[in-house]
């Protein structure tokens, strides 16, 4: 894929989750994880970049999403040590909202076609849409 290896570029679009941004009480392994996609999609998007790959990197972080995983929060042998966070989990599930998955969809095509996008890591949810997380300005890269 890189181009100079003979690749023609491209876009790798990685899949990480709100719990990602925020910490969550209820799902500490799973939100370390999507932590580390983020920060691990953003770190090599900038050597990308740097390097001049002519390969972007980016990250979605989709809130809910209505598929059959969802039902699995009001059953205890799926939640196990957690499941005593079920109420917590249907207050966030109500303030973000449940989404269809075209809704990503339409994220992951924003991504591909805008040749900008580089190390972004883009939030959706059915409560505040399609939007892009804000950080400030990498301090310092490096002049290879």
């Amino acid at each position: 894929m890189r181009k100079g290896n003979g690749g023609d570029g491209g876009v790798i679009i990685n899949i990480s989750s709100l719990a990602g941004l925020m910490p969550a009480a209820f799902q500490p392994v799973y939100c370390a994880t999507k932590h580390g996609v983020i920060g691990f999609t953003r770190s090599i998007a900038l050597a990308a970049n740097m390097e001049n790959y002519g390969v972007r990197l980016n990250t979605i972080c989709p809130g809910f999403v209505n598929t059959p995983i969802l039902q699995s929060i009001d059953k205890e042998e799926n939640m196990g040590q957690y499941y005593s966070y079920k109420d917590e989990i249907k207050n966030m599930m109500r303030f973000y909202g449940v989404m269809d998955p075209s809704r990503i969809a339409e994220g992951l095509i924003t991504i591909i076609e805008d040749d900008t996008l580089n190390g972004e890591v883009m939030k959706i949810t059915a409560s505040q849409g399609i939007h892009f997380q804000q950080y400030s300005q990498t301090p310092f890269t490096s002049k290879r």
